[in-house]
């Protein structure tokens, strides 16, 4: 039996910033919670089809986009990740497979409005 090798750098073209809330305790006993820059992951990012598009903004709904990682990417559920074009990608969730080959994101795509059509 052959092991599984994990998805490689050279799959993964897009670089992605991945932004976190963190929480810190304040001198109240209380806590803080801040949104902050955590680091960068690679990722294949997956496009929706034009349908699945017209489909959502037809339906006044979000789109869901499907991104490929690193296996040990540190990539949670309510992640934003900033693409290099300025849009946000929401994690909903992560996948890992049986085997840990990579990770998948499933995002909904978040757009400021004014920025594009």
């Amino acid at each position: 039996m052959t092991a599984a090798i994990p998805i490689g750098f050279h799959e993964l073209p897009e670089t992605l910033e991945v932004w976190r809330n963190v929480s810190t305790a304040d001198e109240w006993g209380g806590t803080s919670t801040e949104r902050q820059e955590i680091g960068e992951v690679r990722a294949k990012v997956s496009q929706p089809a034009a349908a699945e598009q017209i489909e959502a903004q037809q339906a006044g709904s979000t789109m869901t986009m499907i991104l490929h990682l690193r296996p040990d990417a540190d990539v949670r559920r309510g992640d934003e990740l900033k693409r290099a074009d300025g849009d946000l990608l929401r994690v909903k969730y992560t996948i890992a497979p049986s085997e840990p080959v990579y990770l998948r994101a499933d995002c909904e795509l978040v757009q400021s409005e004014g920025d594009r059509p």
